[in-house]
């Protein structure tokens, strides 16, 4: 387009046809159509012409000749020292941006942040109920206090106001909770929502606020049975009628958690190899623990194989709800009804390590058996392996051990009947 070096005029403004139109002082007039009219600033920074819109010239929210004139020599005079215009708008755009993203996280409160934290998280946890423990422990305790507090101003007093009241009275809440604030914290800081030091960190800060766990509660363990008891228990267990005792048998022959056990699926099961495979999903390591049954372990499913449903996920101990295991409340009402309310599921893995320490079973093979992670990095850098072959000859000799109906006196190292066979050929 052809440009224009006479000076404007506000009649020029408005009726100008289709070009280019300049004022003087790098002012332009870009005129596209009739209602099509914008104020350009050219410039010259670097060794490059650089143009800047000023704004439309037509409508009713035009800018007037006048005004354009005043905005262009300002920007003439910031050129003349040596400034960018546009670099200096943009860096304006950004401080103001960046303003407005303060005062938006400023709003996002402790509730938002958790509600994110959890749902970022709850893929990698082994179920729902960890989900809901969560919930419930920031529910209760914490979003009374910092729930609707900036996520950015928690501070260590807030902090200590939610934990103080029950760090006594329910101190194994209490530590959780703390955890939980922490790690909510901690993901605060990771999306830039607030910065500095975390307040619910326990060493060197909280830890130094409150008095230690084990002095305002000791730590209470499963009850267990006493090892020499089990076989009693276990032919006690025998006379018992009902699924609930078929998987409480089968939970301690294998030394499994009770949710490993009331929740196994019959598709993690190969009754041919004697192998009980539960998924890393469902496992408290994260890890995949392949479980060997021994000969009565095997005798428990085959016993509940007429109840086996065989549509993908059926499960070994089916509840009385369709779809649903057995309720882990079966075991307690098992144990009542027995006369033995003294003792917990949970217990009896307690009582297979003692048997195991106390017979002079390997200790790593009864750790395996557990499927605890190995304390030792080093040692579990290099033992990769999971032992079944020998977790088999232990888990054979604790199923010999507890078809004992007397109790031993003696501490005598046990040897399994396959062992034997094997042995004599």
């Amino acid at each position: 387009m052809p440009r224009k070096a006479e000076g404007l005029t506000a009649v020029k403004v408005r009726t100008a046809k289709p070009g280019r139109y300049g004022d003087g002082a790098g002012l332009y007039l870009l005129v596209r159509g009739p209602e099509t009219r914008f104020w350009l600033f050219r410039y010259t920074s670097e060794g490059k012409m650089r143009e800047m819109g000023l704004g439309t010239a037509s409508g009713p929210s035009g800018v007037s000749l006048a005004d354009a004139r005043v905005k262009a020599r300002r920007l003439h005079d910031t050129v003349r020292d040596g400034r960018d215009p546009l670099l200096e708008r943009d860096a304006q755009r950004e401080a103001k941006a960046a303003l407005a993203q303060m005062t938006e996280i400023k709003l996002i409160t402790f509730r938002e942040v958790a509600a994110a934290y959890i749902a970022a998280h709850e893929a990698s946890w082994r179920n729902a109920k960890h989900r809901q423990q969560w919930s419930n422990t920031l529910d209760t305790y914490a979003h009374p206090v910092l729930g609707d507090l900036p996520v950015a101003d928690v501070d260590t007093g807030a902090v200590m106001r939610v934990l103080e009241p029950i760090w006594r009275e329910k101190a194994e809440t209490a530590s959780r909770l703390r955890g939980r604030i922490e790690a909510v914290l901690d993901y605060a800081k990771a999306r830039g929502w607030r910065d500095g030091e975390n307040p619910a960190r326990w060493r060197g800060h909280v830890a130094n606020m409150l008095p230690k766990r084990s002095k305002v509660q000791p730590v209470e363990h499963h009850a267990a049975l006493p090892w020499r008891e089990i076989g009693v228990f276990m032919a006690d267990l025998a006379n018992q009628a009902g699924l609930g005792a078929l998987a409480l048998r089968f939970t301690i022959l294998t030394a499994a958690r009770t949710s490993e056990a009331i929740e196994a699926r019959w598709s993690e099961i190969d009754m041919t190899a004697g192998v009980w495979t539960v998924p890393l999903s469902r496992m408290k390591a994260g890890r995949e623990h392949r479980v060997p049954l021994s000969e009565p372990a095997l005798a428990v499913l085959t016993a509940v194989a007429p109840l086996r449903d065989d549509a993908p996920g059926g499960w070994v101990f089916p509840g009385a709800r369709a779809g649903r295991p057995l309720s882990n409340m079966a075991f307690l009402m098992l144990l009542r009804r027995m006369g033995r309310g003294d003792l917990t599921a949970h217990g009896f893995r307690s009582t297979f390590r003692d048997w195991a320490a106390e017979t002079g079973q390997p200790a790593d093979v009864a750790e395996a058996a557990l499927a605890h992670t190995l304390g030792n990095k080093v040692q579990a850098a290099y033992q990769r392996g999971d032992l079944l072959e020998r977790r088999r000859k232990l888990m054979d000799t604790w199923a010999e051990f507890c078809a004992r109906s007397e109790p031993s006196g003696e501490v005598v190292p046990l040897v399994s009947r396959r062992a034997n066979r094997s042995a004599t050929g």
